[in-house]
């Protein structure tokens, strides 16, 4: 049979943890008809991948791109990274359900705990629904380049049944709200949310410095807001959780894995939730991979999700920088990159710049570190890498060191700051571990700190070309189908008949990062970090090319997915 699209001659990564074989696939329409030896006379199109690998579409389990999806069909920078479905809603951060006139405070909400502009969220989405359903039906006809499903959170349904009043450290729900609140979870999952997100992190904070609504709830509301999820028998749970008590660095491990565990055994649902090494908490990560270990044979479905590498504050002279506290620095901030190199390159401004960044401690250079246009994105460094050890070997003080890798680079360096995964043994260890699942790439959020949307490609770079701690079929699967299941995305993550044609074609040897840089494409102009990749040749989306060697063919082929479906 002639199809309409073929791919030859490449190294097919089925994405169920198979080994690779080599094998041609063929497309009609938006699935795969023919996995094997293809006859691609009369095809429709063809694309030629000898030497490459043929892969699943990823399924990016963590992003915050509710917003985005609004303003940005190819829901950059994922679709750069072979990642052909979101998850959007992570955390307890979502813009449903929510009351007339209440727009500001989730938007609010979403920027204090994302860093996403309000101002950008407000003129992006038209804000025209009430429920997490009418959110859903806002954005399905919008033009995708990938798929996109959520969770309903926790903190818009508090925002919604409670008000202002969900925000203080003491609020408990009445007995009216939780069955209010277990309703609307209920209609979410009917209306086709994929589970139910919560947030307990110390880190999320409302505009005015309090905690977001469910950071001090009983754990017991949790119990009886999730009830549908186990009655229906779908939906996925959510969280990011609060190891830590408030001094930062004792442990409450234990007591937040409790509920946890209850929680999905109660349910019976998989429950996910985030894991990384922070330096104040020692080896936590340890205690919880046991425990998670332990609850699952009781009957949980623990899934501590976690990234491939360190999570780190970026900071580039177009957006903030090192030296924003400086008093010389002040005039420049209203400034473009340009502005401020020239300005940085100017001998008086430089030297005003260096006297006063010499009182500046030294001590937290040594955890920071340059990436150059010359070597990409680099997210491993030895001890001698941090500015600090740099600058030292060119007998400045960081800060005119700092100065002068910005001069030399034209501006583009990027500073980068670790502040969890610092260390890549327990990063290591964490992969290594059978029940952590990927996520935590952050997709659509801190615009202007974070970037690690790219983590397919350093995982498959990093881990499994340069590192050799994973197989290439064993990581495509936690990438695909792995993360696919869980969330309940059906027919997507692997490579057979029946599926969904979302695909890859890969060139593993030319997989690498460029660095972060800032653009101002969002609503109003509003900055954010954008990151490609090199060595993903094609992405296909629903049967159609989406991307080619990273380039947008103009075709937008992707659907709001949705658990009814």
């Amino acid at each position: 049979m002639a199809h309409d699209l073929v791919i030859t001659g490449g190294t097919l990564v089925d994405g169920t943890g198979a080994p690779p074989r080599r094998a041609d696939v063929g497309i009609d329409g938006d699935r795969i008809t023919a996995v094997g030896d293809v006859d691609a006379g009369g095809a429709k199109q063809v694309i030629d991948a000898e030497g490459r690998h043929v892969t699943p579409g990823f399924v990016d389990l963590h992003s915050h791109l509710d917003a985005q999806i609004g303003w940005d069909p190819l829901m950059s920078s994922s679709c750069w990274h072979g990642v052909t479905s979101v998850v959007m809603g992570n955390c307890g951060m979502t813009f449903a359900p929510v009351r007339p006139g209440q727009a500001e405070v989730l938007a609010g909400l979403m920027e204090s705990v994302e860093d996403i502009p309000a101002s950008a969220i407000l003129e992006g989405l038209d804000w025209d629904w009430e429920s997490y359903g009418d959110y859903l039906d806002a954005i399905d006809p919008l033009p995708k380049g990938i798929n996109a499903g959520g969770y309903v959170g926790d903190v818009a349904l508090r925002a919604y049944v409670a008000g202002d009043a969900a925000c203080e450290a003491d609020f408990a729900l009445s007995e009216d709200q939780l069955v209010q609140m277990a309703r609307l979870v209920e209609e979410s999952l009917e209306a086709g949310a994929f589970g139910y997100s919560i947030s307990r992190s110390l880190t999320h904070r409302t505009p005015d410095g309090r905690s977001v609504p469910g950071t001090w709830s009983d754990p017991s509301e949790f119990l009886r807001i999730a009830e549908p999820l186990g009655r229906l028998g779908r939906g996925a749970l959510e969280c990011a959780p609060r190891y830590n008590e408030v001094d930062g660095s004792t442990s409450r491990v234990d007591e937040e894995m409790a509920w946890i565990a209850e929680l999905s055994r109660r349910t019976g649902r998989p429950f996910s939730f985030n894991l990384m090494q922070m330096r104040s908490m020692g080896d936590h990560y340890r205690r919880v991979l046991a425990l998670s270990e332990d609850a699952n044979r009781t009957g949980a479905r623990l899934r501590p999700q976690t990234t491939p590498r360190s999570i780190g504050i970026l900071f580039s002279l177009a957006a903030n920088t090192l030296i924003d506290d400086l008093p010389s620095f002040a005039p420049l901030k209203a400034l473009d990159l340009d502005g401020r190199l020239a300005a940085i390159r100017d001998p008086e401004i430089r030297a005003r710049l260096e006297q006063e960044g010499a009182a500046k401690a030294v001590e937290p250079f040594e955890r920071m570190y340059l990436m150059v246009p010359d070597t990409g994105a680099r997210y491993e460094y030895g001890p001698d890498e941090s500015i600090a050890r740099q600058a030292a070997a060119r007998g400045m003080t960081p800060v005119a060191h700092y100065l002068a890798v910005l001069d030399e680079s034209d501006g583009r360096a990027i500073a980068n700051w670790p502040v969890l995964n610092e260390d890549f043994s327990a990063i290591s260890e964490l992969l290594a571990s059978p029940v952590t699942i990927m996520g935590l790439a952050d997709a659509g959020a801190h615009a202007t700190q974070i970037m690690d949307a790219s983590q397919p490609t350093f995982f498959l770079s990093h881990w499994v070309r340069d590192r050799g701690e994973l197989t290439l079929e064993d990581a495509v699967r936690r990438l695909s189908s792995d993360t696919a299941r869980f969330i309940g995305f059906a027919d997507r993550g692997e490579v057979r008949v029946g599926a969904f044609a979302d695909l890859n074609v890969i060139d593993l040897e030319a997989m690498a990062l460029p660095l972060p840089e800032i653009v101002h494409d969002f609503p109003g102009g509003s900055p954010r970090f954008i990151q490609r990749a090199t060595g993903i040749d094609h992405t296909i989306v629903n049967g159609v090319p989406f991307l080619d060697h990273g380039e947008h063919t103009g075709n937008l082929p992707g659907r709001l997915l949705r658990s009814t479906d």
